[in-house]
């Protein structure tokens, strides 16, 4: 049995797989305290899984950050609470046995790439859009993970070719710096820059609900939401000329980015010959999770639990 998990700043979900089949699911709210408040409930929620199943299995957990290859420690993640801390190290010495732990995209790319949107594909770029807005590549059925597990990581690139407008906004992001693609495209960049314009706070998919019905100024924010993110997505292609992109988070179902963004990005990439395929992910919520019970092979999970 492999459990994997998906720690977001706002839920902890788990999921139980038994030969690539779901045996059990469950979602609680994250903790929004300490930090050893965190690493609590991902051991009791693992130990209640294995209690009402009646059998261990291998630990596998998706984080938005990741593990830094020369301190081991969490690094470049949203939920700060987790920044310099032994995640997988502190959550194994509580459950008795190795735990990995990656990116959040990373899981989901490796979810979608396996037997999702993406499968089959070679090269995959997995895009995450909701609070934040992350991104992980699989090539030939592997996550790369790259010298500092910081593949994948677009939403930081400054956004590209900004307009007078946008530069003289320059919105801070969590990271430091300002104008980062994060900090445009995400849910947070789309309801920041219509707060800015409008005046009203809602959210991503309210904007698309309102520009969908003709409300001018929605349509103004996200004809340039758009075009941000087809801007954004042809540095991609220039550099990885990936086969698919699969887009997940909650930005994933505005149903426009699947017609909006491919002639944009044909338009902005250097002499593309037909439109990458940018499609929706097919497990939804459930491709990060599913992703984190994958880092452990079946093979492993079972020499794993033999030990």
């Amino acid at each position: 049995m492999r459990i994997g998990i998906d720690l977001g700043g706002t839920k902890i979900e788990i999921v139980a797989l038994d030969r690539g089949q779901e045996v059990l699911r469950q979602r609680i709210g994250t903790p929004q305290n300490a930090y050893d408040d965190t690493i609590r409930a991902l051991n009791d929620l693992v130990r209640s899984t294995e209690s009402k199943l009646g059998r261990r299995g291998s630990v596998g957990v998706a984080i938005p950050g990741a593990i830094s290859p020369i301190t081991g420690l969490v690094k470049n993640s949203n939920s700060t609470r987790l920044i310099g801390h032994p995640l997988d190290r502190d959550l194994g010495a509580a459950l008795g046995r190795p735990v990995r732990v990656a990116n959040d995209a990373n899981c989901f790319v490796l979810s979608e790439a396996s037997d999702g949107a993406a499968a089959g594909a070679a090269i995959v770029f997995g895009i995450i859009v909701g609070t934040g807005c992350g991104g992980g590549v699989c090539i030939e059925g592997k996550v790369l993970t790259g010298a500092h597990a910081i593949a994948g990581e677009w939403g930081h690139n400054p956004l590209p070719a900004p307009t007078a407008g946008e530069i003289a906004v320059s919105p801070k992001c969590y990271c430091g710096r300002t104008s980062c693609i994060e900090a445009w495209i995400s849910g947070t960049g789309l309801r920041a820059d219509y707060a800015r314009r409008a005046g009203l706070h809602s959210s991503g998919e309210e904007i698309a609900a309102f520009a969908a019905k003709g409300d001018a100024m929605a349509l103004a924010v996200m004809e340039d939401f758009y075009d941000r993110f087809a801007r954004s997505v042809a540095g991609i292609v220039n550099i990885l000329d990936p086969d698919v992109v699969v887009i997940g988070g909650g930005l994933s179902n505005i149903e426009a980015l699947y017609f909006e963004l491919p002639p944009r990005v044909e338009s902005y990439a250097f002499t593309p010959e037909g439109r990458t395929r940018i499609v929706k992910n097919r497990h939804g919520d459930s491709s990060g999770v599913r992703g984190a019970a994958w880092l452990w092979s079946e093979d492993e999970a079972a020499a794993l639990l033999r030990e």
